[in-house]
């Protein structure tokens, strides 16, 4: 069985994709909860051969509440169906035992992705039960460095994204040789001039890349993300792609394949 990292790449390299669908369903575009997840899961299958992988985004199924979840069960179950990857986008972290508990939550069971966004700034110790949890099930986390947000200065500034870069290298060290590790970088697409140096400081880890599209980012900015032969990344997209016009899954499977195109003509692939 492949590993997230192995699985994201061995699907970059047959369908020559580097994008990350992100699935983002917002309650107030829909009549009820059965026509989110319809779309929802309409947008999924028809997005699926441009995707190396899905995010869902947490928060618009928590909002739903406990049919919410059953939704994300659904998204989830229905992803792995199509071979897609799925790294759910939670931001989790927490100390001990709690953060023991969020990650057999996210990262075990079929309403868990096999990837998950963790939060490294109540210390590194932290991470430790959602690496040993993901690396037991064959999984991944993606711990925030840099994010695409205006305000991640505030905390995110005076070296402090590259301090933590070099934490995730850290923890990627044991890995075998030539394959990205189970601890990935979440890199803001929007940090286009830093984007080459994090890849240096985390040479094996792979970098999920948010903010193209909707936030504005572009895929002519990303290219210091990638290794040779366009390994190493994934370039997220949700609003853009999921409602690129309105409701219509046409429009997000063009939305797709035209991320997906951008990104392979600036890597000259």
């Amino acid at each position: 069985m492949l590993t997230f990292a192995q699985a994201v790449t061995e699907r970059t390299r047959r369908l020559n994709t580097r994008l990350c669908v992100g699935l983002d369903p917002r309650r107030d575009a829909y009549r009820d909860a059965t026509h989110l997840k319809a779309h929802t899961l309409d947008v999924l299958e028809a997005c699926a051969p441009y995707a190396a992988c899905i995010k869902p985004q947490f928060a618009f199924y928590e909002a739903l509440g406990l049919e919410g979840f059953g939704i994300l069960e659904e998204v989830c179950a229905a992803a792995r169906t199509l071979g897609l990857p799925v790294l759910l986008d939670a931001k989790r972290g927490d100390i001990g035992s709690t953060a023991g508990a969020y990650a057999r939550a996210w990262l075990t069971g079929r309403h868990a992705g096999a990837a998950l966004t963790v939060n490294p700034f109540l210390g590194f110790e932290t991470l430790t039960p959602f690496v040993d949890t993901a690396q037991a099930n064959g999984g991944a986390v993606f711990v925030l460095v840099k994010t695409s947000n205006p305000g991640q200065a505030d905390l995110q500034g005076s070296g402090v994204s590259e301090r933590v870069a070099v934490e995730v290298a850290r923890l990627n060290a044991q890995e075998p040789e030539g394959e990205y590790g189970s601890v990935g970088a979440v890199v803001g697409a929007t940090h286009a001039a830093d984007l080459a140096t994090f890849r240096a400081l985390m040479p094996r880890a792979l970098l999920l890349l948010p903010g193209l599209g909707a936030q504005g980012a572009a895929a002519t900015d990303l290219q210091g993300a990638f290794h040779a032969g366009g390994t190493g990344a994934l370039a997220s997209a949700s609003r853009g792609v999921q409602y690129a016009d309105g409701l219509s899954v046409a429009a997000s499977v063009e939305a797709a394949k035209g991320f997906r195109d951008e990104l392979n003509g600036v890597l000259e692939l």
